[in-house]
């Protein structure tokens, strides 16, 4: 913003990372806004600017990525307070190298794979087959690193310590940009770069004033390393955002055991919790909700006003 401000702007959206000769009709979508000022004394004019010139500079987008920090100088809160949590100095328990793969073709089915597996749903939800310590719902089997073996369909999950501080890997094998999601977790995203990862690339890794995500892009064949503190307990789905290759099962679950047993950390199943698969016999009636709000504000306008004012003054006195 530090232009002259005595005229408007264009704002240029244009499609990246797509095959134009494939699909030449991206090359023709572009999005046009205006950036116009308080004080604005002529409209944008000319033409639109081009997109930045980056045929063969194909790290353009990944380094404006790495210039994404926190500003740990500012006072105000924020979810990595240097003086009471240093990522960076904690000793990570576990570290998981996460690839993908291009999709491919499982039991004459076109699947998607997370190192090796593609991941298939089962009947009765991952967390209730714990509560009801149901066996043969699912496998701790999820291997912390890609396996010269034959891919296969399973519902595995990854078996993760309660209070670990685990570092995860997500290797882009595949010609198109993925992105990830995380449930029930935000994670340091301390590093990536193009190539095949390697212990060597954890010097590289911003161990002081990395962002604080949920979901994190990794470039084609890239990688992107995030650090995780596993301080919330339950099983958590680690999916690909890109719904065509969640569909085809690029996920997998981080199963976070509290190892005081169940209901120390987390809240009670609720009582209207639906029951499927191996625990369908345990389904109960549902009471649907046949009040509606306009019949609340009946009942309400029925009442007294000293009653009315009762209430009132309740709400508004500490």
């Amino acid at each position: 913003m530090d232009q002259n401000a005595s005229t408007d702007y264009y704002i240029v959206a244009s499609a990246r990372f797509v095959n134009e000769s494939d699909e030449p009709a991206w090359a023709r979508v572009t999005g046009v806004a205006i950036l116009h000022y308080s004080n604005p004394k002529g409209a944008a004019s000319g033409p639109l600017p081009d997109p930045p010139n980056d045929i063969y500079y194909t790290a353009y987008s990944m380094d404006q990525a790495k210039t994404i920090k926190m500003n740990t100088s500012a006072g105000a809160a924020r979810p990595n307070p240097q003086g009471s949590f240093h990522y960076g100095s904690i000793n990570v328990t576990h570290t998981y190298l996460i690839s993908s793969l291009p999709p491919l073709y499982i039991n004459d089915k076109r699947r998607s794979t997370l190192n090796g597996i593609s991941f298939i749903p089962p009947e009765t939800p991952l967390r209730l087959a714990d509560l009801h310590e149901l066996k043969g719902v699912y496998a701790l089997d999820f291997p912390s690193r890609p396996k010269n073996r034959e891919p296969r369909l399973g519902t595995s999950a990854i078996n993760a310590s309660y209070k670990g501080f685990i570092e995860i890997v997500f290797q882009n094998n595949d010609t198109k940009i993925h992105t990830y999601h995380l449930d029930g977790y935000a994670f340091f995203v301390v590093g990536m770069d193009y190539g095949e990862w390697s212990k060597s690339n954890r010097a590289s890794y911003n161990k002081w004033d990395a962002i604080s995500r949920t979901t994190i892009q990794v470039f084609p064949g890239a990688w992107t390393a995030v650090l995780v503190s596993l301080d919330n307990v339950g099983i958590w789905n680690l999916r690909s955002e890109n719904l065509d290759r969640w569909y085809l099962g690029e996920e997998v679950y981080v199963r976070v055991a509290d190892p005081d047993g169940y209901n120390r950390t987390e809240m009670m199943v609720p009582d209207n919790v639906l029951y499927c698969g191996l625990l369908s016999a345990l389904q109960r009636a549902q009471t649907p909700h046949t009040r509606s709000s306009a019949s609340s504000v009946r009942v309400l306008m029925n009442l007294n006003f000293a009653t009315i004012l009762v209430l009132v003054l309740l709400a508004i006195i500490p």
